[in-house]
């Protein structure tokens, strides 16, 4: 019979913190799916997801652009921005089962929380939660379903946005809050 130092037992039972708050953020999700509104989605994007650093690299050059007066309105416009996107979608993408690999891959402040979803059609994807540590807890920094980064998607709608309007990010904001 071999002897396993205890702290070692439960080291390997243990989940990841990361894992544990995915899977907290999934059951969120999923409930917020079936309310279906902006303010469900609003509240657990502020809850987990790290709005100001999604927000940030949203803007891209365009960031030096943003009046210190205007960062709060143009980060909760950004969270308004991606709970309306995930309310809209939400019928068509119906979630019924997310599961969540609890090996994590780390690579710097990064830590890739790996789930497959199940949707209610019987079709499965991949989702890849990108965190990082703020403050002592796991927020979320990026998305990618499929191969699709949705932070890299969302740059890309706000630069198109911005290019038509010779880079005034102050009409972004106005149009994020509207």
């Amino acid at each position: 019979m071999v002897a396993i130092p205890i702290a070692e037992a439960a080291k390997k039972t243990s989940k990841h913190p990361a894992v544990r708050q995915m899977e907290k953020v999934a059951n969120e999700l999923i409930n917020a799916q079936r309310t279906g509104t902006i303010a469900s989605f609003s509240n657990v994007i502020r809850r987990h997801a790290d709005v100001p650093d999604i927000a940030n690299f949203s803007l891209g050059r365009y960031r030096s652009k943003l009046p210190k007066s205007k960062r709060s309105a143009y980060y909760r416009g950004v969270q308004r921005f991606m709970a309306r996107y995930f309310a809209r979608n939400t019928k068509r993408y119906r979630v019924v089962k997310a599961t969540i690999n609890p090996t994590v891959t780390e690579s710097g402040e990064d830590v890739f929380v790996d789930t497959k979803v199940e949707l209610q059609s019987g079709a499965t994807y991949n989702v890849r939660w990108r965190l990082a540590k703020r403050r002592g807890v796991y927020k979320i920094t990026d998305v990618k379903i499929l191969v699709f980064s949705l932070v890299t998607q969302q740059r890309a709608l706000f630069y198109k946005f911005l290019s038509k309007r010779d880079g005034n990010v102050n009409k972004l904001v106005l149009a994020l809050n509207r």
